[in-house]
């Protein structure tokens, strides 16, 4: 009865939780994205080419890659307070060495060491939700987690713009390491530090396999952006990815206790979840990337005003996110996508008809539709992951689950980016025959690929039945807050 009760002033309320997750998700977004304006006074000051320059963002998101499913595995068998305490203390060390980087070299492996971090959060955040909210209250809770990260989307160009020309580029990682120390009081007093229930041996090698892997595949095609699929670097990359997956699949099948579970994949709702999920964040980056890219190219607009044209999707994910959580809990998760689908693709569609248009606003108005659109499918189909997993495999699950979603923003933005260079390089004209611009042709034929994507997102949306959780014993996390 003692221990019960400690633990639950420990972890606290649902509010006091969403109180502490929503700022470290607000943080890591904005990290994500900050560098991006400020990459042009990095390489003034370390007299870098931009290829040297992109493994600023590299560095970081190939950690992210990797670290997302590890984290989500770990978290079944090490205590949710121990994993994000030990992230955000990565998070601070690697925001100083980024501060104090003296050279390129030392900011890149901040940024790396910044990046090992960061990937716990999102995966962590989701999980602590799951475990510790009640099953009628986890919409609500993912949905708002889903608002920190339309607000870090938005605020993230702009905090690294404007601080970035104001104070300079390090001051960005100033802010990050005292914000990450800021919050860790927070998590040590309201996560629990007990380890789930049942946790069984960790199948490292497995892990590794397919954190190379994943890692490999985002490399091998963000090198393909810079200097094409040609080149050794991205075709080599993308090979040895193929043959550590094929391991992983292999030591899946043959590992007494493999670091993914194949009966993760028997359940219908989950393996829709992953597809839908991969599919729908390679449009929804896509766009975050080529809205601004467009009004600057385009529209010539400056990267500090063309980031404004972000805001007002932002702030419609910030407001809405969570009463989409709240709907999904009283209506069900494939209405919500499917709708959320629907509303990707016509956007995605009128994004490339009116792509060389004079005025800002209908890439603003398409990007608020794409935003609005993709809450409408994230937050749902978490939950619905979330609630269609037995209790031991939620955390790997949701872990699967946000790698392949991180997996779609790494490989999404630099596929169309692929495809806008090969667009720009031809000069042809937009395949939409609704396009009536010139300047803006290869962006037109983008974002129109970014609606076929979405029918396909479509397809896999169709095969989410409404599905029963499982039984299966609760884990004590939420013994505790049942208790409560």
């Amino acid at each position: 009865m003692t221990h019960t009760s400690t633990t639950t002033q420990r972890t606290g309320s649902g509010l006091a939780l969403l109180a502490v997750l929503m700022p470290a998700m607000l943080v890591t977004v904005i990290a994500s994205d900050m560098v991006n304006l400020v990459l042009p006074s990095i390489g003034a000051e370390f007299g870098a080419s931009k290829a040297e320059l992109a493994w600023v963002v590299t560095g970081f998101l190939l950690m992210f890659s990797v670290g997302v499913p590890f984290y989500g595995r770990v978290s079944d068998r090490v205590s949710l307070r121990r994993l994000f305490g030990f992230a955000l203390l990565a998070y601070a060390a690697g925001s100083l060495v980024c501060a104090l980087a003296p050279d390129l070299l030392v900011l890149v492996l901040g940024r790396i060491v910044t990046g090992v971090g960061a990937a716990a959060i999102p995966v962590l955040s989701i999980i602590a939700v799951t475990r510790l909210m009640p099953p009628d209250k986890r919409g609500m809770g993912i949905g708002v987690i889903s608002a920190a990260t339309g607000i870090g989307t938005a605020a993230g160009p702009a905090v690294g713009g404007g601080i970035g020309q104001l104070l300079g580029w390090p001051a960005l990682f100033w802010l990050m390491l005292v914000a990450a120390l800021a919050l860790l009081p927070a998590v040590l007093r309201v996560l629990p530090d007990e380890p789930p229930a049942g946790a069984g041996r960790f199948d490292l090698p497995g892990g590794i396999l397919l954190g190379l892997g994943a890692g490999l595949v985002l490399f091998g095609i963000t090198q393909a952006q810079v200097a094409g699929f040609a080149a050794p670097s991205s075709w080599g990359s993308l090979v040895v990815a193929a043959v550590a997956l094929a391991l992983f699949g292999w030591r899946t099948v043959r590992a007494a206790q493999p670091f993914v579970p194949p009966a993760l994949f028997t359940n219908r709702v989950y393996r829709a979840a992953v597809a839908v999920g991969f599919l729908a964040m390679i449009v929804n980056l896509g766009g975050l990337v080529f809205v601004p890219l467009l009004v600057v190219d385009v529209n010539g607009l400056g990267p500090g005003t063309g980031a404004l044209v972000m805001i007002p999707a932002g702030a419609a994910v910030a407001v809405l996110s969570p009463l989409i959580g709240r709907l999904a809990d009283c209506v069900g998760t494939r209405p919500l996508v499917l709708t959320g689908l629907a509303a990707m693709g016509v956007f995605a569609l009128f994004l490339s008809t009116f792509a060389g248009d004079t005025s800002v606003i209908p890439a603003a108005a398409g990007m608020l539709g794409l935003s609005v659109g993709f809450i409408f499918v994230m937050t749902p189909i978490i939950s619905a992951a979330a609630s269609a997993l037995p209790g031991d495999q939620v955390g790997v699950g949701l872990g699967i689950l946000q790698g392949a979603q991180f997996l779609g923003a790494g490989t999404g933005p630099a596929l169309f980016g692929v495809l806008v260079a090969a667009r720009q390089q031809s000069g042809g004209g937009s395949v939409n025959p609704l396009y009536a611009g010139h300047e803006g042709a290869a962006f037109s034929d983008a974002f129109l690929a970014m609606a076929v994507v979405v029918v396909l997102a479509l397809i896999a949306a169709f095969r989410m039945r409404p599905a029963a959780a499982p039984a299966a014993a609760p884990s004590r996390d939420a013994d505790k807050v049942h208790h409560a």
